[in-house]
C-alpha cells in the first residue's frame, strides 16, 4: 500500500510540475523588456512631481542628439546641409514622444527674422541670394556666438542637433530609434554625410539591452559550469540532468509570474535569475552529496537512502530556505522600486527552489533509481572531502 501511495504522490508530483511548466511558459511570451530612468523611483515625493511636470511641460527629459559630420570644413553652414537638417528637425517635432529639437538651424532662422526686424513671418533658412550676408550676420552677432559654438565645432564640419525625450520605456524607444535612422539614411547620403545618433536615452536603450543579453550568457554560464560540477561529482549525464531540473523549474515560474503581472525585464530585475539560481543550487548539491554517501552506506538501497539524505538536509534546507526568503522580503519594504522588485521576486523564486528541491528531486531520483543508483554509474568521487569510517576500516583490515 506504501508503495502505490508513493508512485500516487509522485504522479501528482509531475502533473503539477507539468502544469506549472505550461503555464509559466505562456506567462513568458508576455514579458515585456523595458526600462526606465524614473519608474523606480519613489512616486509620491516632491522631485518626482517636478519631473513629471517638466516632461508634460517641455515634452522630455532625457536628452537625444544627433551628431552630423559632413567630412568637410565648413559644411556645416552651407544651405544644402542646413535644409537636410531642417527637414529632419520638422520630422522630430511630428514626433509626439520627443520635444522641439534645437540645432544651428535655429540660429539661422532667427538670424534671418532679427535681419529683417524681428518679423516672425521671416523665422526661415535664407534664400541661395539671402545666403551669405544672413550667414555671415549670424557669425559676427555677438549674442549668437556662444549658440553657435554650443552646436558647431570650430571647423565648422561637424553639427549636433538636440531634442529631449519622454521616459517611455526602452522598447518604444528602440522604435523611435529605428525611424529616425531610417529618415537620416534617406536625408543625409553617406557618401557624403555620417551621422551618429547619441545622447542619454540612447545609451539607457542600449544598456537595458546588453543587460538582458549579458544575463542569458551568465545564466548559460552558470548551468554549463553546475552541469560539469555534477559530472565530475557523479559521472552520470541522468544525474546532472536530475539535479538541473529542479531549479530551472523556479526560474520558469518566476518567470511566468513576470509575465502575468506585468513586471518587465529591466536592470532592476535582471539580477533575480543569477541570484536565485546560485543558491537554490547549493540545497540540490547538499541533498544529492549527503544521497550519495547513504547509498554507499546502506548498500546501493535507493528508497532507503532517499529518505534518509531527505531526514537528513530537509530540516537545514527548509530553515536556510526560510532564512533567506525573509532576509530578501526586508527589500520590499523600500522606496525604490528596483530594490522592491529585486526582494520580492527573489524571495518568490527561493521559495520554489525550496518547495522543488524538497519534492521534485527526490522524486526523480526515486523514479530513475534503476538507471541512476548503481555502483558502475555512481563511480567513487573524484574529491573525498571527508573520507567515511567504512574507508578507514577497510583500510585497517588491509
Amino acid at each position: 500500500m506504501d508503495g502505490i501511495h508513493g508512485e500516487e504522490q509522485k504522479i501528482t508530483i509531475y502533473i503539477t510540475t507539468l502544469i506549472l511548466i505550461v503555464v509559466s511558459i505562456i506567462g513568458i511570451h508576455q514579458i515585456k523588456i523595458s526600462g526606465s530612468l524614473i519608474e523606480d523611483m519613489p512616486q509620491n515625493t516632491e522631485f518626482f512631481k517636478d519631473i513629471r511636470f517638466f516632461e508634460s511641460e517641455f515634452n522630455g527629459i532625457m536628452p537625444l542628439e544627433i551628431m552630423i559630420d559632413t567630412k568637410r570644413k565648413k559644411g556645416v553652414m552651407k544651405l544644402a546641409t542646413l535644409k537636410r537638417m531642417d527637414e529632419l528637425e520638422e520630422l522630430i517635432t511630428d514626433i509626439p514622444e520627443l520635444s522641439r529639437p534645437i540645432s544651428v538651424v535655429s540660429l539661422v532662422k532667427y538670424s534671418k527674422q532679427a535681419y529683417y526686424n524681428g518679423n516672425p513671418k521671416y523665422y526661415q533658412l535664407p534664400t541661395s541670394q539671402e545666403n551669405s550676408f544672413i550667414l555671415s550676420y549670424a557669425k559676427n552677432s555677438t549674442s549668437n556666438v556662444d549658440m553657435l559654438n554650443n552646436f558647431v565645432d570650430s571647423t565648422g564640419q561637424y553639427a549636433r542637433i538636440t531634442t529631449f525625450m519622454k521616459d517611455i520605456g526602452t522598447d518604444k524607444m528602440e522604435r523611435i530609434q529605428e525611424d529616425l535612422q531610417a529618415e537620416i539614411d534617406k536625408l543625409f547620403p553617406k557618401e557624403r554625410y555620417n551621422v551618429i545618433i547619441t545622447g542619454k536615452a540612447l545609451v539607457f536603450q542600449k544598456g537595458t539591452k546588453y543587460l538582458v543579453k549579458n544575463l542569458a550568457i551568465s545564466l548559460t554560464l552558470a548551468i554549463v559550469l553546475i552541469a560539469l560540477f555534477m559530472a565530475y561529482l557523479f559521472r552520470s549525464f541522468k544525474m546532472i540532468i536530475v539535479s538541473l531540473i529542479p531549479n530551472l523549474l523556479p526560474l520558469l515560474v518566476t518567470a511566468g509570474i513576470m509575465g502575468y503581472i506585468g513586471v518587465p525585464i529591466k536592470p532592476s530585475t535582471i539580477l533575480v535569475f543569477s541570484i536565485a539560481f546560485g543558491i537554490s543550487v547549493d540545497d540540490t548539491i547538499h541533498f544529492l552529496a549527503k544521497y550519495r554517501q547513504e547509498l554507499q552506506a546502506n548498500n546501493w538501497k535507493i528508497k532507503k537512502s532517499v529518505y534518509a539524505a531527505l531526514r537528513e538536509t530537509g530540516v537545514s534546507m527548509i530553515y536556510t530556505s526560510i532564512v533567506l526568503f525573509f532576509g530578501f522580503s526586508v527589500f520590499t519594504i523600500s522606496s525604490f522600486g528596483g530594490t522592491v522588485a529585486l526582494g520580492a521576486l527573489v524571495s518568490i523564486t527561493l521559495l520554489f527552489a525550496m518547495l522543488s528541491n524538497l519534492l521534485l528531486l527526490p522524486s526523480l531520483l526515486l523514479s530513475l533509481e534503476r538507471n541512476i543508483a548503481n555502483k558502475e554509474v555512481l563511480r567513487k568521487p573524484s574529491i573525498n572531502v571527508i573520507a567515511l569510517e567504512d574507508d578507514n576500516e577497510d583500510d585497517k583490515l588491509n
